[in-house]
């Protein structure tokens, strides 16, 4: 957490979306990465206001899109729609046969038409970077307190007092187990900083020289004349941090996530009758909730034998655990991952990974084209899905996972296998292991039983003072505020772990800016550091926090399962969002307060945001077991929903949006790629619109000051360079057929449209993700073959074909139903009739030659 970063700069809407996405430059580090230094700090060295952030960082009254007279971007580069030919989301040129409807017809998926992705592990053998970096020891003394008695491999240079104090909670003695989870940010002076900065210019050169060989120019240092340029290579230098289709971020090195275990052994030799011990985990791995066994075991071990050789025996042992098997999927893949149950998505990339291995192993060539999942390569001896007969007698020398959201591998600590499974698809602000569910429930319970009233405030009550506490949280989150979990005379943990559940809840996986300002355990000797982090996330103990309401915003009271907000609130202020709103619409003027008003009880009509509606979804849903990935898939859904909202706000109110990166209007294009099918979210009617307009916006005005807002302008130029289909808003035209009545000339544009431009491998990915499982799948853009007009349904049926041969689309496409399938089928045989009797027409061939042509 730098200082940097608790108020990150405004970022103006007039330059380029590589300008948002590159930021300032900074200087190379040289192809050497420096040295590691071992400086560490619970604390950011510094902090900006909130005040300071609002006078400095407010935005302009009227963002605009880039000038149309702006410099051309390699990267934010794309042929229009309306062009004859299509590049690429990353500037690999493919056929222009679907770049227009009269070309050549509808073709089939093209596998080779995706980019040229490599398959390559996450955690590649012979990585630089260790699973585990430190390994620490505290216990407490009488005398002293709480003391640091070893750390391995190095030692952390800063304060050690106050890292083992972290280490020994509140109360840990008087349970027998405990544990705690704390985040450890790089200091400004550190030169793992440089690394960082280092690795991040390299990841934009590379970008900029895909982009430079995808328009032909190819450097000779790019080329050696071996036909394979750096961008191939398989020996970059932290070659596993490279992903160009993931947004970094711009907050400053990976956080140092540390899980950490107590332990009190009654001893009577001691002074108190008792010994209190911890040992924590250092990693860099957001999901260090798997190392949660080999620590209860390693500090039983240490138990025994105090010494240094028991660390170093724990952190071989975990840094020899092997990941290599395990595909790096894009951010596309992940989202669809997350949002789907199927227990065998992808699993053709797993299998991939292992034939390459065996490969490797007999010498044979590996094949580095990119996955084909229309033909996958036959199965080699060896391959089994994990947990059946032939695995378990041990007659597969590798497996398949059971369930590919996890990877499954082992840990050999002392010459016992300790089963590990670690998650696949980790989304931003995911961190650790935790419950969204419990969560919820926790603030739901009481709020069911004797519905709370909370003091009024534009950004937290938008539902009236009857709020529910979940949304009450969530805009709490969203607008920045201090908020502190309070759990007295509770375990730690089960702090911690609320406090990560809420900032994954706020964040879905899209915003950012939580868990770097998360602090999900400190203390009361802490809180003048704390207290200097403007909207902080901390998990407290100590009780002493409630009768101080200048400290926090909003108290989460867990074991009452109350939320309070604070007499010293600050109160929100009047924006010039809201006033140009009410003044642009004075129908609806008075229903921006009326959410507001103390009248409202939160009824479903006076529901302006929905979000009465939502929440009682949300737990006729939780109380039907539907499970943590349902929910958490909810939860992205409201939070992109938050997101399109504001852009629509911005665009109603300003005329444009930061939060919308579209095409330019360059001089020559005849028909702008905006008017092919539109954009934003989608509402029935005007009044509609108007009214979820007014009921959200003083929770939008208080979300566009904030560190998540101008993180996610940030993400959005970084994925607008990489993005399939730049010039379509496929999730506006998801959206208007699920949602609105639309005439057969309305239908027939989407229709049409999809089925022209939706052809290589990550656009049909990133179609599936705008029509999960949860959202009935492709059941709307197969009612295109029901269509009146033929050319709509026989385009609808070339897009499901195509679908249906993707590695991911074919379980869509299986999930359909049996009527929707019979429709396809009889579309098919029109294909394939009107194919035949054109062949007998034109060329006279026998009915045989047709069939085998046809065929």
């Amino acid at each position: 957490m730098a200082s940097a970063q608790t108020a990150l700069p405004y970022l103006t809407r007039t330059i380029s979306a590589a300008a948002y996405a590159n930021g300032s430059g900074v200087a190379a580090a040289g192809p050497g990465a420096p040295n590691r230094r071992t400086s560490l700090s619970s604390f950011p060295p510094s902090s900006r206001s909130a005040s300071q952030m609002s006078q400095n960082s407010r935005p302009s009254r009227s963002p605009q899109h880039p000038p149309t007279g702006a410099p051309s971007d390699p990267n934010r580069t794309s042929d229009p729609p309306s062009s004859k030919s299509k590049t690429a989301s990353t500037g690999t040129a493919i056929s222009s046969q679907h770049s227009s409807l009269s070309g050549g017809g509808p073709r089939g998926y093209n596998a080779d038409a995706r980019p040229r992705r490599k398959l390559r592990s996450q955690y590649p053998a012979g990585r630089r970077q260790n699973h585990v970096e430190y390994i620490l020891v505290a216990s407490f003394d009488i005398d002293r307190g709480p003391v640091m008695e070893h750390q391995y491999p190095v030692a952390i240079t800063g304060d050690e007092h106050m890292l083992a104090e972290l280490m020994l909670p509140d109360q840990a003695h008087v349970r027998n187990q405990d544990w705690t989870i704390f985040f450890l940010h790089k200091e400004s002076n550190d030169e793992d900083a440089d690394l960082w900065q280092w690795q991040k210019e390299e990841r934009r050169n590379r970008r900029r020289r895909k982009h430079e060989r995808a328009a032909g120019i190819v450097h000779e240092y790019e080329d050696d004349g071996s036909g394979e340029s750096d961008l191939d290579s398989q020996d970059t230098p932290d070659d596993e941090l490279e992903s160009d289709d993931e947004p970094k971020g711009g907050e400053g090195p990976p956080l140092v996530y540390v899980l950490n275990l107590v332990n009190t052994k009654q001893d009577k030799t001691a002074k108190r009758g008792a010994v209190v011990k911890a040992m924590a985990i250092c990693t860099r791995h957001p999901f260090l909730h798997i190392y949660k066994p080999l620590l209860l075991l390693a500090l039983e071990e240490y138990f025994k034998s105090p010494i240094p050789e028991t660390l170093a025996m724990l952190y071989d042992a975990v840094n020899d655990m092997d990941l290599s098997l395990m595909p790096r999927l894009s951010l596309l893949e992940r989202h669809l991952l997350q949002a789907s149950e199927n227990k065998d998505l992808f699993v053709e990339k797993f299998e991939q990974m292992i034939q390459m291995r065996i490969a490797e192993e007999r010498g044979d060539d590996v094949n580095d084209q990119p996955f084909d999942a229309s033909r996958s390569p036959p199965k080699r001896p060896g391959i089994f899905r994990s947990g059946t007969k032939a695995h378990i007698e041990g007659q597969a020398a590798y497996a398949v996972p059971r369930d590919t959201h996890e990877f499954e591998s082992r840990v050999m600590y002392k010459g016992i296998p300790i089963p590990i499974k670690v998650p696949v698809a980790i989304m931003p602000e995911t961190v650790g292991d935790f419950s969204i569910i419990k969560l919820i429930q926790n603030f739901s319970d009481s709020h069911a039983k004797s519905p709370q009233s909370f003091p009024l405030h534009p950004h937290l009550t938008t539902n009236g003072t009857y709020t529910h506490p979940i949304i009450v949280l969530v805009n709490a989150l969203l607008t920045q505020k201090r908020v502190v979990f309070l759990g007295h005379n509770m375990p730690s943990g089960e702090v911690a772990e609320a406090v990560l559940a809420a900032c994954a809840l706020a964040s879905g996986g899209v915003l950012r800016g939580f868990i770097r300002h998360a602090f999900p355990y400190t203390d009361l000797t802490k809180v003048d550091d704390l207290l200097n982090v403007p909207g902080f996330i901390a998990g407290v103990t100590n009780p002493t926090f409630e009768h101080h309401p200048e400290w926090w915003d909003v108290l989460c009271d867990l074991p009452s399962g109350k939320i309070k907000i604070s007499s010293k609130v600050e109160q929100a202020q009047i924006t010039d969002g809201l006033v140009y709103f009410q003044q642009q619409n004075p129908a609806y003027a008075n229903m921006v307060n009326a959410s507001s008003s103390s009248s409202s009880s939160g009824s479903a009509a006076s529901d302006l945001t929905g979000d009465v509606a939502f929440m009682n979804d949300m737990l006729k849903s939780v109380n039907s077991r539907v499970g943590e990935r349902v929910i958490r898939a909810k939860w992205r859904d409201w939070v992109v929903k938050f997101t399109r909202i504001a852009a629509a706000f911005e665009e109603s109110v300003f005329g444009a949006s930061a939060l919308y990166i579209g095409s330019v209007d360059e001089p020559g294009n005849v028909n702008p790629p905006d008017l092919l099918g539109g954009h934003g979210y989608v509402w029935p009617d005007e009044t509609t619109k108007a009214k979820e307009l007014a009921g959200n916006v003083t929770r939008i005005e208080g979300w566009r000051n904030t560190r998540s807002y101008y993180s996610y302008i940030q993400d959005l130029a970084q994925l607008y360079t990489v993005r399939p289909l730049k010039e379509l808003d496929l999730h506006h035209m998801h959206d208007r057929l699920r949602t609105q009545r639309l005439t057969p000339l309305q239908g027939k544009e989407i229709y049409l449209t999809l089925s022209k431009y939706v052809h290589s491998y990550d656009e049909i990915c990133l179609l599936l993700s705008v029509a999960p499982e949860s959202h009935a799948g492709l059941f709307y853009i197969a009612l295109g073959l029901f269509h009146k007009e033929r050319e709509v349904r026989f385009r609808t049926a070339s897009l499901l074909e195509r679908i249906a041969e993707h590695e991911a689309g074919r379980h869509w496409w299986n999930a359909l139903s049996r009527f929707e399938k019979l429709a396809y089928i009889r579309i098919k045989r029109e294909i394939e009739l009107d194919a035949r009797n054109k062949m007998e027409k034109d060329g006279g061939f026998s009915p045989d030659v047709v069939e085998k042509r046809v065929s």
